[in-house]
């Protein structure tokens, strides 16, 4: 399914480098999904009033959400996270290299439903595919449907600040 690209291959920063953060992370992960058809926005809200890290559609119109953690501590204290499930065909995990992932793979995290991709600002690598855990069709056409108005509300805010409050 994705086009892989180890992390090895990548112009990644050396060892001793700290953590990379979470809009490093994000970047790696959109390079991953934009050489793979799928294209996403950071921030989205969701209707149950969560917002996803990571939120995107892929060529065949399935959603992927991808909850980022860069600390430890974050990751162990997020107890939001099933939230997401109801808003996506696949869940992802998004970490940077060097955080203990051994959390992920606890009955707590529910490691059959969910995906681990490890991302640097540089690139990013599937661990573990996230299952495809598909989506009632009127719930994946409705959420589509913000993910667009939600994207192009963005773009054109970018064209002229001066829209950028309108609407919301």
């Amino acid at each position: 399914m994705f086009q892989l690209r180890s992390m090895t291959d990548a112009a990644a920063p050396a060892l001793d480098s700290p953590i990379p953060g979470a809009t490093d992370v994000a970047r790696g992960i959109m390079r991953l999904f934009a050489r793979n058809d799928i294209w996403c926005i950071p921030e989205m809200p969701l209707k149950n009033g969560r917002r996803a890290d990571l939120m995107g559609v892929d060529a065949k119109g399935l959603i992927v959400i991808v909850e980022i953690k860069v600390a430890r501590g974050d990751l162990l204290g997020d107890s939001k996270w099933p939230d997401y499930l109801d808003f996506c065909d696949r869940f992802f995990w998004g970490v940077p290299p060097g955080l203990d992932r051994s959390p992920l793979e606890t009955e707590a995290y529910q490691p059959s439903d969910c995906g681990v991709i490890v991302a640097d600002g540089y690139d990013a690598e599937i661990l573990r595919q996230a299952p495809l855990v598909s989506l009632a069709p009127a719930r994946r056409k409705a959420q589509v449907e913000r993910l667009a108005r939600a994207a192009m509300r963005r773009h054109t805010a970018l064209l002229d600040p001066h829209c950028a409050d309108i609407g919301r």
